[in-house]
């Protein structure tokens, strides 16, 4: 059974100064780049089957720079829906909602089309994904064997983490993840585990 390789993408401006980046499309920096670049070695020595990608450039060039192959876009690996915290720091919104924690308590709705999205909803979202990947990690729907990679974006990928291992989209939490770092969801005893995590050399 091959393993899933979570990749967030590498940095930008608006995540180097912790803003909110969902549906803004930042390119990364030139220091992001160099993280992309630097996950060369770890990912050269896989046997990579899949490889999916948000729509988003900043996880098409860190994916383009690592080394990945051409990867399938995959719409619902966008960011969480911010809504009206688009751009927003933490702290920023500390400041009228002492307390607020994304992971409970969702956002607030956003211009037209972006009304945010609550924990719940990105949760069905990783749900789908996860649905559409494990055929290919457990050998069922045929074709190559090896990992799958999915590129895309903190938020996310830490409620993906969090539901791949059973848990609550709000457990996504507790997985912290850094720009251009990847982690490794794999098995032990047939059942998921984390393998890795933040890791930039394995």
């Amino acid at each position: 059974m091959g393993e899933l390789l979570l990749i967030r993408h590498g940095e930008t401006e608006w995540s180097r100064n912790g803003r909110h980046t969902g549906r803004t499309d930042l390119a990364l920096t030139a220091d992001g780049e160099e993280q992309a670049r630097a996950l060369r070695p770890l990912l050269s020595g896989r046997k990579i089957a899949y490889v999916y990608s948000s729509p988003m450039r900043r996880a098409l060039r860190t994916a383009e720079l690592a080394g990945l192959p051409a990867p399938q876009i995959e719409p619902e690996l966008r960011e969480w829906d911010y809504g009206g915290y688009e751009g927003v720091t933490t702290a920023e919104i500390h400041r009228g909602r002492p307390g607020w924690y994304l992971f409970r308590d969702g956002v607030t709705p956003g211009p037209a089309g972006h009304p945010g999205e609550s924990p719940e909803e990105v949760g069905a979202r990783a749900d789908r994904v996860l649905a559409r990947i494990t055929p290919r990690l457990d050998g069922s729907a045929g074709g190559d064997a090896g990992d799958v990679v999915l590129v895309a974006h903190a938020h996310f990928l830490r409620v993906l983490t969090a539901r791949r291992l059973g848990l609550p989209p709000s457990a996504g939490g507790l997985f912290t993840f850094e720009t251009g770092t990847v982690g490794v969801l794999g098995t032990e005893h047939e059942r998921p585990a984390v393998v890795a995590w933040n890791a930039r050399s394995l």
